[in-house]
């Protein structure tokens, strides 16, 4: 299982539109705080999450202080908990309130510490949280929405339109030659850094399609077979990563320089050097995102 997924929460669809149910459900809650983005938590050397009292929350409340309902945790007999992520970001000294709950951490780089539950239902509140925050307005009309669904969705009071939650659906593959992979370095990112191509599907494309044209566009190589491996929910800040195997039939490269600085095949061996850091001035991608697990899988597909 992937980093990011696996959340273990029931998210109950079928009752966020019952604002009684939610208001019940808040009491004892598990109520997760985001401050500019950044997450809750707790813990040494494996973080969790850090959940804060609702009287606690309470004394944070603003106006635009969002409170979404996640769902619930599991219960060996009856109901389990409500989670609820809230959105304190107007208030800036949450950080000095919540100081003895935990502290705020960027959640990409706490990825590789945080428990693989509490990694799932934060990415989750991330992305919804981040989600309100960038669509406060109505996309048809322009009038200003609000919540509703226990913050699952947002409708205009104008024109009645309702709004869902954004998820961006993107290829990233690993393009393989015989016993290599094409391992690229985007223009926009540190030059030490080498990780699989990607980008984001367009209408009327089907997965195999968004492979075979952001490789030729990026790298200008023609791909033949493509074999789908898995999907990883990134919230930074509303994407949908498929990940796939892609075999070009030939080697030679045609960088698009508006996107790609450089791009190597690497060996199996080359490749697995690069995921323990073994190689001098070059980085690959972090444990916890897909690319690594697409690398990791190619390299020991070997044995």
């Amino acid at each position: 299982m992937l980093p990011f997924t696996g959340s273990p929460l029931d998210r109950r669809s079928d009752k966020r539109s019952d604002p009684d149910w939610v208001a019940q459900r808040l009491v004892g809650a598990r109520i997760l705080p985001l401050w500019q983005g950044q997450v809750l938590v707790t813990g040494s050397p494996v973080l969790k999450a850090a959940a804060v009292p609702l009287e606690v929350a309470q004394t944070l409340v603003t106006p635009l202080g969002v409170m979404v309902f996640l769902g619930l945790e599991e219960a060996d007999l009856g109901e389990g908990r409500a989670v609820f992520a809230f959105d304190v970001t107007a208030s800036p000294d949450a950080p000095e309130v919540l100081k003895s709950f935990g502290e705020f951490r960027d959640l990409r780089t706490s990825s590789l510490i945080l428990r693989r539950k509490d990694l799932a239902i934060l990415s989750q509140a991330k992305g919804m949280i981040e989600w309100h925050s960038r669509n406060g307005f109505c996309a048809r009309c322009g009038a200003k929405t609000e919540t509703a669904d226990a913050g699952t969705k947002r409708v205009c009071p104008l024109c009645g339109t309702e709004h869902f939650p954004r998820t961006d659906p993107a290829v990233i593959m690993l393009a393989t030659c015989g016993e290599r992979c094409l391992l690229a370095r985007n223009v926009n990112w540190t030059p030490d850094f080498y990780s699989c191509l990607a980008g984001f599907m367009e209408p009327g494309e089907s997965i195999e399609e968004a492979v075979r044209r952001e490789l030729h566009e990026e790298a200008g190589i023609i791909v033949g077979n493509v074999r789908y491996f898995a999907s990883q929910p990134w919230p930074f800040p509303a994407a949908l990563m498929m990940g796939c195997y892609a075999e070009a039939e030939g080697d030679a490269l045609k960088l698009d320089p508006t996107e790609i600085a450089d791009a190597v095949w690497y060996t199996r061996d080359q490749a697995r050097a690069l995921l323990e850091g073994q190689i001098e001035a070059r980085r690959g991608p972090i444990k916890s995102a897909i690319a690594w697990h697409l690398i990791d899988g190619w390299v020991r597909s070997d044995k």
